[in-house]
């Protein structure tokens, strides 16, 4: 790709004939919402991994209590806590899966589907036409698209 072809955004990042405005701005609300449910996804992932950890360190707790001779204690960590329900009927995993199913793939699914009805699927129109109106034209670290 010539130097002159990227200072144009690629076809993908660019709007749809038709397409108003107020259309850009709403489909990047709707992206941006997304983005946040997939943090909220990303950080039920972490709970996910964190509480499992914590559950599989309890198995050196409880030996180590069991070897300095606390077998009643060890036990009770035993019964009581290695192996719970983070919330009733649930581990982590089934909280994740949950997430996915009732909420974060319905989410995805509808954000594409308004994306291509409305602006040919092309995703990401509002901040490609942010970077438009703020980077500098002819500048080597500005340019609107990478080198090919």
């Amino acid at each position: 790709m010539n130097i002159d072809a990227q200072q144009h955004p690629a076809p993908e990042h660019r709007r749809p004939d038709g397409v108003s405005d107020t259309t850009v701005e709403a489909l990047g609300g709707l992206s941006k919402a997304l983005e946040t449910a997939e943090r909220a996804r990303g950080a039920l992932y972490t709970f996910h991994q964190l509480t499992g950890s914590a559950d599989l360190a309890l198995d050196d707790a409880v030996r180590l209590l069991r070897e300095a001779g606390h077998e009643e204690q060890a036990g009770r960590v035993e019964r009581e806590i290695l192996g719970r329900n983070v919330i009733p009927g649930h581990w982590t995993f089934q909280i994740v899966e949950a997430y996915n199913a009732t909420y974060y793939r319905p989410f995805q699914q509808i954000e594409q589907e308004i994306r291509q009805e409305l602006a040919e699927g092309r995703d990401h129109l509002y901040e490609a036409e942010m970077k438009e109106a703020r980077r500098t034209r002819h500048h080597p670290d500005h340019t609107a698209r990478p080198a090919t």
